[in-house]
């Protein structure tokens, strides 16, 4: 079965728009880890939360199904990238600390990537996959997005992004979890930022190959009532993280 690959088409885009992850993310997983050797970013797309690792392990195997992805990666002198499935790791037994994916675990099929990650994780390794929602601002303005989210790309949404509303808790996660305390992404973007990464989600993409145009236009036009074109807005998206040990 191929990856479910939403992001390929317009890799340059996401690695442009994306937000960075709070760096307390990363050092809160790496704080669990019970050594700091190797960790796995599994689907890192442009490497985002590879590069937050490499502050803490020794080395970090970043990987991705993607080439176009991966050709828009980041690099740093702790990072390896990659190219494979998160099913299929090229890594011996019990040979791993830490096996990440921050926002693409709902992709992944399920089964064959948890024998994986049990199979290449040393005993008390950690398994980490997160995951953020939609951002919020105010009353007004999240009102606005949620109706575009639910009403205009609603039926463009692949199956899979239940799993991010439902904050991962739906996933299958067969180890030993450890509670996880809040994190916030947060951005000071203006209108058109905004705009840029709305035009990263998998619906917009899928919206506008189906019909052949456009969705967001008219939405920034709704938002700019709202919020004006250069105001700067505050987002704030949580983050729901699941981690637990072999």
């Amino acid at each position: 079965m191929g990856f479910k690959d939403h992001f390929s088409g317009h890799a340059r885009e996401y690695q442009r728009h994306r937000p960075r992850y709070p760096a307390a993310l990363a050092a809160h997983v790496a704080s669990l880890a019970p050594v700091r050797g190797l960790a796995l970013d599994l689907a890192t797309g442009n490497g985002q939360a590879a590069l937050d690792l490499a502050a803490h392990f020794a080395l970090v195997c970043a990987s991705d199904a993607s080439a176009s992805q991966l050709a828009h990666a980041h690099e740093h002198p702790r990072v390896r990238y990659l190219r494979h499935r998160a099913e299929r790791l090229p890594y011996r037994d019990g040979y791993v600390d830490l096996v990440a994916s921050a926002q693409a675990a709902h992709w992944f099929d399920f089964a064959p990537f948890h024998a994986e990650v049990r199979r290449v994780l040393r005993p008390g390794g950690l398994c980490a996959l997160w995951t953020y929602e939609k951002f919020r601002v105010e009353p007004a303005l999240d009102a606005c997005v949620d109706a575009f989210y639910r009403d205009v790309i609603g039926p463009y949404w692949p199956p899979e992004r239940r799993h991010v509303e439902q904050a991962y808790r739906s996933l299958p996660f067969p180890y030993a979890e450890i509670p996880a305390p809040p994190f916030e992404l947060v951005t000071e973007w203006r209108l058109p930022q905004v705009l840029d990464y709305l035009g990263t989600w998998s619906a917009v993409q899928r919206y506008r190959s189906a019909t052949g145009a456009d969705p967001l236009p008219a939405l920034a036009a709704r938002l700019a009532e709202i919020a004006g074109d250069d105001a700067p807005l505050r987002l704030r998206w949580p983050i729901h993280l699941r981690i637990g040990r072999t």
